[in-house]
């Protein structure tokens, strides 16, 4: 079973759902998710909010936040990943998880941040947290381990909840 089946298979298990932001990975991490037969029961969608204002505007972001710190902040992951479950909200139902995905996926740094540098945020109920990655590779390496890191990352932690 791979680790989008695993995910799938626990949330729909446990009857919940799960909302997601994405930056660099550009909307892989949902379409990770959903090739999994049966995602529509656990995962509301996604949004890519690629273009930082969009980050602000369609997810809330601290807009103070942004202007001090860039896209790439271990705060900005959180607050996707915690509001996402609001803005994908079914009947006033926010998602019971919220995972996001923001850093630099390269050729090139942006400000100081190399290429490689990703902070993946989660929203788990009352818990809202970012993790750091330091990923090497070309621009799709780093995508792709984005995607594969943080679906681990979530497996791990949904299997301590």
């Amino acid at each position: 079973m791979s680790v989008a089946e695993a995910i799938i298979s626990t949330l729909r298990d446990r009857g919940m759902t799960m909302a997601l932001a994405e930056s660099l990975t550009g909307g892989l991490l949902v379409a990770e998710l959903i090739a999994v037969p049966g995602a529509s029961h656990v995962v509301r969608g996604g949004v890519v909010a690629y273009d930082t204002a969009i980050k602000q505007t369609v997810l809330g972001v601290d807009a103070d936040l942004l202007a001090e710190h860039g896209p790439v902040h271990p705060e900005v992951a959180r607050q996707m990943a915690d509001r996402v479950r609001t803005v994908l909200a079914v009947n006033g139902k926010p998602a019971d998880v919220g995972l996001s995905t923001t850093g630099v996926a390269g050729p090139g740094a942006q400000g100081e941040h190399p290429a490689g540098t990703v902070y993946v945020g989660f929203a788990l109920g009352g818990r809202v947290f970012a993790e750091l990655l330091q990923l090497e590779g070309d621009r799709e390496a780093i995508r792709k381990g984005t995607v594969s890191e943080s679906l681990v990352r979530l497996h791990q932690e949904l299997a301590t909840a």
